[in-house]
């Protein structure tokens, strides 16, 4: 049993921590919830039936964990605007202050889509997960995620004032 835990975290937890790092923004908070993850996914390894794949599964331990998270903290938001201000000094300073502005514009713009498709666009971009993964880690279809990501990105390009090739 020791070995099979030791399988399915060196097959996931790359995944499931780029998960729980899309939802939250926070690496170290990714990474305790990652722990917790597998923690509870060893506890529980011998229930596991099998009627999703392993990585659902794991994804749907670790949202469980990440909304306990909020609750404790008393928040429901994904992301704290702070969080962008506290990147790393930049080399090259006014091009990141541009692009610092950017990602503030894309956070504000993100907080004003519905939770589904915020999730969506976050599992896709940060999580890199397929339309097929993101379906099944919100219990959706396939088509649903692929739908529900580019209308989201089109309201994005709307919020930001221009389209998905920059033109106003």
């Amino acid at each position: 049993m020791a070995h099979r835990g030791e399988d399915l975290y060196e097959q996931h937890a790359r995944r499931v921590y780029r998960y729980l790092f899309s939802l939250c923004g926070e690496g170290d908070t990714a990474e305790e919830l990652t722990q917790e993850t597998f923690c509870q996914a060893l506890k529980s390894l011998d229930s596991f039936r099998g009627e999703c794949t392993p990585q659902v599964w794991l994804c749907a331990i670790a949202k469980r964990l990440w909304f306990k998270e909020l609750q404790r903290r008393g928040r429901d938001a994904p992301l704290e605007e702070g969080l962008l201000e506290r990147l790393p000094a930049p080399d090259d300073p006014a091009g990141e202050v541009e692009r610092r502005e950017e990602r503030m514009a894309l956070y504000r713009g993100m907080q004003k889509l519905d939770p589904e498709t915020r999730e969506v666009i976050y599992l896709r971009l940060a999580g890199e997960f397929s339309f097929r993964e993101i379906g099944e880690i919100v219990g959706r279809s396939e088509v649903w995620a692929r739908v529900r990501f580019y209308r989201g990105k089109e309201r994005l390009a709307e919020l930001l004032g221009g389209d998905q090739d920059g033109r106003k």
